[in-house]
């Protein structure tokens, strides 16, 4: 459920090392800090990048002017996960049910950040990324890689599964990828999948799984294109 208020409901999840700042109702719109403060300023900072990104979904979106604008509703304890650099705590919100509209307006969030991925990888075509101090960081096509990999281990987590076509381009793959992972977000909100696997393990719930993969892409959309100038 989107709560509508001039003020921007976030979450703090708070690692041993690192601390992430996401927005309840903004999925992928989550950075991170040494601190919450250090995580709040870079959310704000990020604010009108995630406004250009998820423009296409015309969800109505306003990027706040600063952290004035954010009320923390909710402070998790993160994981080892947390501090290796990806957010891993779901928030209370994320077990509420996914009615039929939610359903679309996770699935046209998620459409609008593949669309900021594929465009900075367009742009970044035939350019050689930017290296870190030491030499550090995938090449595009390894960037392209690990973001297939990762939505399928996501998928998952979910409940789903996808099977890899190792004589397929990869650009047929992705496409095949994000179909199946609209599927199964479809799926698993009308309780298609149950919340245990076989083994009796939680599985995502489908409000996180749509965090994680919309924060994945477009962390690595905004690598490549800051790598690509």
């Amino acid at each position: 459920m989107v709560h509508i208020s001039d003020r921007v409901e976030v979450y703090i999840e708070v690692g041993a090392k690192r601390t992430f700042a996401a927005a309840n109702d903004w999925p992928g719109w989550a950075r991170s800090g040494r601190d919450e403060t250090a995580a709040l300023t870079a959310l704000a900072d990020y604010g009108a990048r995630y406004a250009r990104a998820i423009a296409p979904a015309r969800l109505g979106f306003h990027a706040p002017q600063g952290m004035a604008e954010f009320s923390v509703v909710e402070w998790l304890k993160g994981t080892t996960t947390t501090d290796f650099g990806a957010p891993d705590a779901s928030p209370a919100s994320d077990r509420d049910p996914l009615r039929a509209e939610d359903v679309r307006r996770a699935q046209v969030i998620l459409n609008a950040c593949w669309l900021a991925f594929d465009k900075a990888a367009r742009f970044a075509a035939g350019r050689e990324l930017t290296r870190g101090p030491r030499g550090g960081g995938r090449d595009l096509d390894a960037i392209v890689r690990h973001i297939l990999e990762a939505e399928a281990a996501y998928l998952g987590r979910l409940g789903s599964s996808f099977r890899f076509n190792e004589h397929a381009e990869l650009q047929s793959e992705l496409r095949r990828m994000r179909a199946a992972a609209l599927a199964g977000l479809a799926a698993a909100a009308c309780g298609g999948i149950p919340a245990r696997g076989p083994r009796g393990g939680l599985r995502w719930r489908p409000r996180f799984f749509v965090r994680r993969v919309a924060w994945h892409l477009l962390d690595h959309a905004w690598e490549i294109e800051d790598r690509s100038k």
